[in-house]
């Protein structure tokens, strides 16, 4: 069935990457499996999770787990869990946080907007998000002074490249000074699954990703951490968590997903990636005006982008007609725009197939070579 052509549909041929605005990612067969086969049966949704749960903690080097709509709802449901804690009351209080504690530290350069700002994420379980220090700069002396005031239910950190990458606390450091004052950590990291066991080993009460990302999952969040904050996060779904809650395959998808990464041979992942890329380099390499590297994650995981930096003197394009020209196109390669205002783009090849890799440079070649818009 081409879903296309029967909802008239724009076909994607994602150069991206793993972006909830393209839907996530491509589900594995082997996940896609075992997630279709829940939807054939009933469970009680508490054991349910318990086994995600147990799931999560053996993969992750956690207490305990549980699974979430998503990594935004994750955020949410995490700082209403610091708020509340088990009591079932305050739970139902929410987003009403009269009379008790609801500050949540973040610094500055991490109020990054991933398709809604990161402090709504905050707010919405009622909280006061308190933005430290300034976009380039954010200090522990800083941090120290507000956890001091007191009334600091957690500290928010973003693991991401959205983040201003300088200047900043780092997670290990974040995590000693919050501990101090008993406060606990809250890590963003929806992008990172394939650094759960790193960023948890930081001694971070609560790890947040996504499970529809590299886990190659159906739409989901994973919460990791502690098991008290962790039974706090589900405890929410009795009360702001409710229109939030994940389905039976959103957590079976990621109990098969989890599972997956744990035999999965990362090392031949890394190294079928960097055959793409390395692809991608060796089909454009010709065109004049067009200079070519690969540039590593930013965030530290196992493969590389390919990166496109074209002459407009030369080609006719700068990174951003490039970006538009392949966007518009039938179909639409849609390419990593994150850079293009310094002059450069990328072409993400996880998602990409042999042939449309050789679909995606042919567009590119096309497009610089007559310098159509």
């Amino acid at each position: 069935m081409d879903l296309h052509e029967k909802y008239g549909l724009t076909k994607v041929i994602n150069a991206c990457g793993k972006m909830t605005a393209l839907s996530g990612s491509i589900v594995l067969p082997e996940i896609a499996e075992e997630a279709a086969e829940s939807l054939k049966h009933f469970f009680v949704l508490d054991e349910l999770q318990a086994a995600a749960g147990r799931i999560i903690a053996e993969s992750t080097g956690s207490e305990s787990g549980c699974v979430t709509a998503c990594t935004a709802a994750g955020i949410t449901l995490s700082v209403a869990a610091c708020i509340t804690g088990n009591d079932l009351a305050k739970v139902w209080q929410l987003p009403d946080t009269e009379s008790m504690p609801n500050r949540v530290l973040i610094q500055k350069g991490h109020c990054i907007n991933f398709g809604h700002p990161i402090t709504q994420s905050i707010r919405l379980a009622g909280a006061e998000a308190v933005e430290v220090g300034v976009i380039n700069r954010t200090t522990k002396e800083e941090l120290r002074h507000e956890l001091a005031k007191g009334g600091v239910v957690a500290i928010l950190h973003v693991e991401s490249h959205h983040t201003v990458r300088y200047g900043w606390v780092a997670l290990p450091e974040i995590v000693k000074l919050a501990h101090e004052f008993g406060v606990p950590v809250i890590v963003d990291g929806a992008a990172q699954d394939q650094r759960l066991k790193e960023l948890i080993a930081t001694g971070a009460d609560l790890v947040l990703t996504s499970a529809h990302k590299f886990l190659c999952s159906t739409t989901g969040g994973i919460v990791a951490g502690r098991r008290e904050l962790v039974d706090a996060v589900y405890l929410q779904n009795k009360g702001i968590g409710r229109p939030m809650k994940a389905g039976k395959e959103a957590i079976v998808g990621a109990m098969a997903a989890l599972q997956f990464r744990n035999a999965q041979d990362m090392a031949a992942w890394t190294a079928e990636q960097d055959r793409k890329a390395r692809m991608i380099l060796a089909r454009l390499e010709d065109i004049p005006g067009l200079a070519l590297s690969l540039d590593a994650d930013p965030n530290g995981c196992p493969f590389s982008r390919a990166r496109l930096t074209p002459d407009p003197a030369v080609t006719g394009h700068t990174a951003s007609s490039l970006e538009t020209a392949l966007k518009n196109g039938n179909p639409s390669v849609v390419s990593r725009a994150h850079h293009t205002d310094e002059g450069y783009l990328h072409l993400d090849a996880i998602e990409l197939t042999d042939e449309e890799i050789a679909f995606a440079c042919d567009q590119v070649r096309r497009i610089l070579k007559s310098g159509d818009n």
